[in-house]
């Protein structure tokens, strides 16, 4: 997951793959609560791992539900109509699916319970829940203001002799959780009857869905009224399969219609067009769109059709979550499009109708937000942008599509780690099937002479900014180490072995930790005998040029730090920042001698410093790659420096040279 502040997408081209989704959330919680309610112990198979589910799982062992991992599965044993523990104090984070059926399911079994999240969980509308549940005699009180968690929850007195009238206009999670909690108390038949217009219509028949499979037999009488039969009783199914997520799904499926070349397309597996989620239907949008859409029972597959896409004029009550991504697709149509009946949008995560319009128009688009609609019209000219994600991790996804403009902007989204709410791994499935050109994925290259610091400069940068690292120096020592460990000698008769095995070295760099493959060579190749090795397989002119194409192919999205002393010269003469280090040979020497004090190895420090002087006499006179800065270097003179200094004048001349970045772009050269 891309723990940084931000994420800078570079424009991107093409899409092609398959991504394996995770479970869905509005499965994965209601089906978690209806385990706890059963009796019996339920084993589930392909639960969403994410902050949504982590919640509810906290919440159901607080409440005295046995929850084990078995292999990939989760094993949880029900209450079975025993009481929860009678007190606890529940921090539900900001999850809805979690908050509201909680709410109701707490209320009629009764005990000392509260409930709260984080401040946008508190600015989420549960009073019209709140006030169904009162009114069946739940003992409910607010802790801050009202008609908003966090909430006080004590014994009810329970009345269920008249229908329990509930709105649903505002949250279909408020149905949603009286159909899960009442079962708990029908000794009677118990009639919900909905006020208003119900929203959000798919979502209510997962619910029944889900409670068919636990036992739960309701009557549905059109949309306005639910019996619950008297005698209703949880009984675990035994195994139940989370299907993929269908909101996930809809950026995928986005992502074919945009970008990839038809028959192939973009594939997702873990659900299919006969889902029971309902916004499975985004797929009936696409085709109206014009995307070219193919399905079976557990995959879906998308590639580009129409182009433009055609706009289009919607009521998108029954796709609500999935319709954020068509207000993405909207810039990529041949004229204005509307998507209505969307009000549910302002009691999300964030107020999602606002938050949508503002970050649309920062990509140059024209927006009329209404009430419950929204108008979208495509920019006549895109403009870079960084996207406020308001902690809501469908603003995070959705806008990811919007670097794949026609006029090849860049885009940044702040906060990405917010998509851990649902799909943690979303950005790395992103990267594993977009492509484009190498010149668009941004270098930063920092050169410099032994011991200038320019490894753990690079390396925390590219932490910074969630880039790939790339340490040159040390691949020259892993091609010694994987030389001789497939029995090769380091001389010129194997050099063309060599090259062959140097070019496909499976290395990673994982901050200070380096593998290759599944090994982890980072002390390995840090000895003396190393290093002498690395001297000789550098002499080797194949092996030489085997390891300048490897390094090269380090430029992945969504960017790269390299650090050595030829990156910004001849391996990425391209690169959008250039950083010579320029510390002094005395400094130099002080810090080595630092370091192999602490280590217990004994050394003058005029004895490194004239070693350290003769090497850069040795790299700045080779006759291949030299060491030098490039022309448009910037140098930094880190003598003096913090490591934190360093690193913060890196990622200020790094952001000056972005279009969204705080400052003009920097010119180049000494500073």
């Amino acid at each position: 997951m891309y723990a940084t502040a931000f994420l800078d997408l570079p424009s991107l081209e093409r899409a092609r793959g398959t991504v394996h989704l995770p479970g869905s959330k509005s499965i994965s919680n209601r089906v978690l609560l209806l385990a706890a309610l059963s009796a019996g112990t339920t084993r589930i198979l392909d639960l969403l791992d994410s902050d949504d589910t982590r919640v509810m799982l906290d919440a159901l062992r607080a409440l005295g539900c046995s929850v084990v991992h078995d292999g990939p599965a989760l094993e949880v044993t029900g209450l079975g109509g025993a009481a929860p523990a009678s007190h606890a104090r529940l921090f539900l984070g900001n999850a809805g699916t979690a908050m509201r059926p909680l709410t109701a399911a707490l209320a009629v079994l009764g005990g000392d319970f509260e409930l709260s999240g984080v401040p946008r969980m508190h600015e989420r509308p549960i009073g019209d829940l709140v006030d169904a549940l009162r009114r069946l005699g739940c003992d409910i009180r607010y802790l801050g203001n009202e008609g908003y968690p966090p909430l006080r929850i004590g014994r009810p007195a329970l009345r269920l002799d008249a229908p329990i009238q509930v709105r649903g206009d505002v949250s279909s999670q408020f149905l949603t959780a009286l159909l899960m909690a009442l079962p708990l108390v029908a000794t009677r038949d118990i009639a919900i009857e909905v006020v208003g217009e119900l929203i959000s219509k798919p979502y209510i028949e997962i619910t029944l869905n889900l409670l068919q499979r636990f036992g739960i037999a309701v009557r549905r009488e059109g949309w306005q009224r639910f019996v619950i039969p008297a005698g209703s009783r949880y009984q675990s199914p035994g195994e139940v399969h989370v299907e993929a997520d269908a909101s996930s799904a809809s950026y995928f499926l986005a992502l074919g219609a945009l970008a990839a070349t038809a028959p192939a397309g973009v594939r997702v597996l873990g659900v299919g067009e006969d889902s029971i989620q309902g916004d499975i239907r985004f797929v009936d949008a696409l085709r109206l769109m014009g995307a070219a859409v193919r399905g079976g029972p557990n995959w879906l597959e998308v590639a580009r059709g129409a182009w433009p896409l055609r706009s289009l004029d919607l009521d998108c009550n029954h796709i609500p979550d999935a319709a954020m991504t068509l207000a993405l697709l909207a810039l990529y149509g041949d004229g204005p499009s509307t998507l209505r009946n969307i009000a549910s949008w302002r009691v999300k995560e964030t107020d999602r109708l606002a938050a949508m319009a503002v970050e649309l128009r920062k990509l140059g688009a024209a927006v009329d937000e209404g009430a419950d609609s929204i108008t979208i019209t495509p920019p006549a000219r895109w403009r870079p942008a960084a996207i406020h994600t308001y902690d809501d991790h469908r603003v995070a996804m959705c806008f990811a599509l919007a670097a794949f403009n026609p006029d090849g902007v860049p885009v940044r989204i702040e906060d990405p780690a917010c998509v851990a709410k649902t799909f943690p791994d979303y950005f790395e499935a992103l990267f594993s099937v977009v492509e484009t050109s190498a010149p668009k994925i941004p270098v930063i290259c920092v050169d410099g002479p032994t011991a200038s610091g320019k490894g753990t400069l690079a390396s925390q940068v590219a932490q910074r900014l969630g880039y790939h690292y790339l340490d040159s120096g040390a691949l020259y020592r892993i091609a010694a180490f994987a030389a001789r460990r497939a029995g090769l000698d380091l001389d010129p008769a194997h050099e063309p072995a060599i090259a062959r095995l140097c070019a496909t070295l499976p290395v990673r760099f994982l901050g200070a930790e380096i593998l290759l493959g599944e090994q982890d060579v980072t002390e390995a190749i840090r000895t003396e005998q190393a290093g002498m090795d690395a001297s000789r397989v550098s002499a080797l002119p194949a092996v030489r040029a085997a390891l300048v194409a490897l390094q090269q192919g380090f430029r992945r999205l969504p960017g790269l730090v390299a650090d050595g002393r030829d990156m910004g010269t001849v391996i990425f003469p391209d690169a959008g920042l250039k950083v010579y280090l320029t510390a002094s040979a005395a400094q130099r020497a002080a810090r080595r001698h630092k370091q192999l004090i602490s280590k217990g190895i004994p050394v003058t420090i005029d004895v490194l410093r004239a070693d350290l002087e003769a090497r850069d006499a040795r790299d700045a006179s080779r006759a291949v790659a030299p060491l030098k800065p490039a022309e448009d270097a910037l140098l930094l003179d880190n003598s003096n420096h913090s490591i934190e200094a360093s690193v913060a004048q890196v990622l200020q001349w790094w952001d000056e040279r972005q279009p969204f970045g705080s400052g003009r772009p920097a010119a180049g050269g000494q500073q």
